[in-house]
């Protein structure tokens, strides 16, 4: 068994803010899979369905963001589940908005809802981070956070969410690559491979031409007159010279 938890603050007035990302990830999985409705469980709420044919269950925890830990690890210990069979999905100030990683433990980078969670269900579970960026000062943290995503922000945000449910098979076999390169194919942020270097003496646009001649070549043809002596000394140096033939 699988469990996801969408990390996020309950109530109608945190629901577009950037720190419930993680809210609006599960609810796409759950949508798109066709989980069961989500009901009131483990101080959360809770879905339940199969990916990759495995059982999964969605956790939304109800505990506000600081105290997450205490309903994912209510649910961790009621199916005697271990780290390794947790996935937290959560905003991520120090991404790119848009950007995603997933990795399993690392540090909490300040973010209360790793902070509780790592206190109850230890730090080697994995974490799908979104990316919402930052606002470029501590101080405005808190309110960017917790203000709703930006009508520009829209352009980017339910892609990424329909392509994270859409590829969430991948993500719970444990093909953290192949989630990854799907989510960027699917976004259009995959980076373009650079094309293959180009042969000496080859044009740009691929098309053949003769190859060039060497600036000595150039030298020794611009060198000679046009008209060379036939007889006498002259004539005599210029052929051991050039090469000149009668």
């Amino acid at each position: 068994m699988l469990l996801i938890a969408g990390l996020g603050n309950p109530g109608p007035q945190y629901a577009r803010n950037r720190h419930n990302v993680g809210f609006m990830a599960a609810d796409a999985i759950a949508r798109r899979h066709s989980f069961s409705g989500f009901s009131k469980k483990f101080r959360g709420e809770i879905a339940e369905g199969t990916l990759a044919g495995e059982k999964v269950l969605l956790l939304k925890p109800m505990t506000f963001m600081n105290l997450s830990g205490d309903s994912v690890g209510e649910a961790m210990r009621f199916y005697k589940l271990g780290p390794a069979d947790i996935i937290v999905v959560h905003d991520e100030l120090d991404l790119a908005p848009g950007k995603l990683k997933l990795k399993t433990g690392g540090g909490n980078g300040g973010h209360n809802g790793l902070k509780s969670i790592d206190a109850h269900c230890g730090k080697d579970y994995k974490r799908l981070r979104i990316g919402i960026g930052h606002p470029g000062h501590k101080d405005r943290v808190n309110p960017h956070v917790l203000g709703d995503f930006a009508k520009s922000d829209q352009d980017w945000l339910q892609p990424l969410l329909d392509a994270i449910a859409d590829n969430a098979d991948l993500m719970a076999q444990g093909n953290d690559a192949g989630f990854l390169n799907k989510i960027a194919l699917a976004t259009g942020a995959a980076e373009a491979k650079p094309a293959k270097p180009a042969k000496p003496g080859a044009p740009a646009d691929g098309k053949s031409k003769p190859p060039a001649k060497s600036h000595i070549h150039q030298a020794r043809n611009s060198a000679q007159p046009k008209q060379l002596p036939t007889s006498g000394p002259m004539a005599d140096m210029l052929k051991k010279l050039f090469g000149t033939k009668d």
